[in-house]
């Protein structure tokens, strides 16, 4: 596969379907006065309600939390220790949920704030239930607009950038394009500050070595990112089959210049989100347990559709919601894997019930099915 694309043939923004938008602290509030640049702000709602109105559901990934909180702390013109920034963040996340409310109110769209810390996304029930949330926000209508939780989070165990973050987002949500907003219009050759003659790489299908190298020291301000971060970003969203794209963010309706050409960097996976969860599925993970089933769901497996708790007929191992598990089929055989809606001892509870029957069993509604097919690959 050739790692750089310099053909005129580029990839277009408009068979987004769902969309992660990243915007770093550096686009949203003012280094100098510390103060949230509102103007665009609004525009970048502005491209996001026109997104909407075509039907596609987006995310955005807001950094900006401790930058929107120095000043009203005396905290603007210093070098932050990290309780200070932890302080900083818990004002500084409201004034910016509510910039966040009041830019996309004006196109009557409902914003909803969710913060996350890595295990929110890497422990896999923190992840499936962060991921429920969003798709139900989806289904509502609202925005989620996601940060870290910086008031809580330590150097030891946060993101420390929102490109990184965003991929995860862009990865759990099983977005199709992710877009990082930046200080810089793409992916150069070397670093177009220091050299001159560096080149910009429209189109990457692949993270080399080379395009590794290619990667400078992050930007000096409010912003903790910088290249090394979007290569990390671009790694985690190509391996879940999301296209990502590196574009400058300064200019006022910064997605609608992609929309109509402007330049960036596209980065192209070459496999579909789903088809590249299902490869995660299938081989990343190790087993907790085991779900055999009788024939009719055998057949239901085979036909694409979801596992339910009639078809199960018995529960092997100790696991909890979220868990991989095996699906065995009536002779004990492996035909597929997937990701269980229900513990070890609630799915022998429920097992060859009907899903009505569930909240009596339980006491709680859950889902319906026991592993549905989104979460589940056959493996045989």
């Amino acid at each position: 596969m050739t790692a750089l694309r310099k053909s005129a043939s580029l990839p277009v923004l408009d068979t987004a379907r769902r969309l992660v938008i990243k915007v770093g602290s550096a686009l949203l509030v003012d280094e100098e006065k510390g103060d949230i640049r509102r103007a665009w702000l609004d525009a970048l709602a502005d491209d996001v309600a026109r997104l909407k109105k075509r039907g596609v559901e987006v995310v955005l990934v807001s950094s900006g939390a401790i930058a929107a909180g120095r000043r009203h702390l005396g905290l603007l013109h210093k070098a932050l220790k990290l309780e200070e920034k932890q302080a900083a963040a818990a004002t500084g996340q409201i004034r910016l949920a509510h910039a966040w409310q009041g830019a996309l109110a004006r196109h009557d769209i409902t914003v909803a704030q969710i913060l996350l810390t890595p295990d929110d996304t890497e422990q896999r029930r923190r992840h499936l239930n962060a991921r429920s949330t969003i798709n139900q926000l989806f289904k509502l209508g609202a925005v989620p607009v996601i940060n870290e939780n910086d008031t809580v989070a330590t150097d030891e165990i946060r993101f420390g950038d929102n490109d990184r973050l965003a991929a995860r987002v862009a990865q759990m949500v099983s977005a199709d394009t992710l877009v990082l907003l930046s200080d810089i219009d793409g992916l150069y050759t070397a670093d177009p500050r220091k050299d001159k003659a560096a080149q910009r790489i429209p189109v990457v299908d692949e993270i080399t070595p080379e395009i590794e190298a290619m990667a400078g020291d992050a930007a000096t301000g409010f912003s903790h990112g910088g290249m090394v971060t979007k290569i990390i970003a671009a790694k985690i969203a190509l391996s879940a089959g999301c296209r990502m794209i590196i574009a400058l963010g300064k200019p006022e309706h910064p997605i609608a210049a992609i929309e109509k050409g402007g330049v960036c960097t596209w980065f192209v996976p070459s496999a579909e989100p789903r088809t590249a969860r299902k490869r995660w599925i299938a081989g990343s993970l190790k087993p907790a347990g085991s779900l055999r089933v009788d024939a009719g769901a055998l057949a239901a497996l085979a036909g694409g559709k979801s596992l339910l708790p009639a078809g199960v007929t018995r529960v092997e191992g100790s696991f909890e919601r979220g868990d991989l598990v095996v699906v065995l089929g009536p002779n004990g055989v492996e035909v597929a894997r997937g990701l269980v809606a229900y513990s070890s001892a609630d799915a022998a509870r429920i097992k060859g019930h009907k899903s009505r029957e569930i909240e009596t069993l339980l006491g709680y509604r859950g889902r319906d099915e026991m592993i549905h097919r989104d979460d589940l690959v056959l493996t045989s």
